[in-house]
């Protein structure tokens, strides 16, 4: 299997920050469209990302350019404008700081999820077995919702001393509605004052030992 240069590049820049703030918004309106956001800072480590950045290799791997990283995420933005369902697709990249940001819109999160899927087993050149489970279903006024396994997975392949350093950063997954939120499942969320947003954090080192940290089951209020 040719692997994934995007998943690689976030996995390499992860293992090896020693700060990570990585941030999912999930937006969703009543009829199920919505927009969803997605965030790497590693402004905390810039200093440290820009002298393994100037490294020709690390560990007998190709170290990426900043030239091939910015190519390939235009790449992906161009694939999700192709995607049935998605519009509105924008990327930003600071390789200053190293801030990186995406963002869409979507019909249904059925849609969001298969541009997903369709987009990573492209870049892979195959079928990835970890996109084959649903992350995202939203029907009678709730969302069933975790996170996809395929980048965590791969954070598995790092070294002991680099998944030490995931213990530093910072994984919130943020879920925002139009009405109010009647319910949810996973004890250690958190409700916003005014009742339309859940939110779970926890750090990318736990996450990729229990995946189902950040699963969640939102009921929200029903109006006419």
């Amino acid at each position: 299997m040719k692997s994934n240069f995007l998943l690689a590049v976030i996995v390499f820049l992860i293992g090896c920050s020693g700060c990570i703030e990585i941030v999912d918004d999930l937006s969703l309106k009543q009829d199920g469209s919505g927009t969803f956001k997605y965030s790497i800072n590693l402004s905390s480590s810039k200093v440290k990302v820009n002298s393994l950045l100037a490294l020709d290799s690390l560990d007998g791997k190709k170290v990426p350019s900043i030239e091939e990283i910015e190519t390939k995420m235009n790449e992906v933005v161009a694939q999700l404008k192709t995607m049935e369902g998605i519009s509105n697709v924008h990327a930003e990249t600071n390789f200053n700081d190293f801030i990186f940001k995406l963002e869409c819109d979507f019909e249904s999160v059925s849609h969001l999820q298969q541009a997903i899927k369709t987009v990573v087993n492209y870049e892979a050149k195959t079928t990835i077995p970890e996109l084959s489970n649903h992350w995202l279903e939203f029907e009678d006024n709730t969302l069933v919702r975790s996170i996809p396994r395929i980048t965590l997975q791969k954070t598995k392949d790092l070294k002991k001393e680099d998944s030490e350093l995931l213990k530093t950063g910072v994984y919130t997954s943020i879920t925002r509605f139009e009405n109010e939120v009647a319910s949810f499942t996973n004890l250690t969320a958190k409700k916003s004052k005014n009742n339309k947003a859940v939110m779970l954090r926890t750090d990318p080192y736990s996450l990729t030992q229990n995946p189902s940290l950040l699963d969640n089951t939102i009921s929200i209020v029903n109006t006419p």
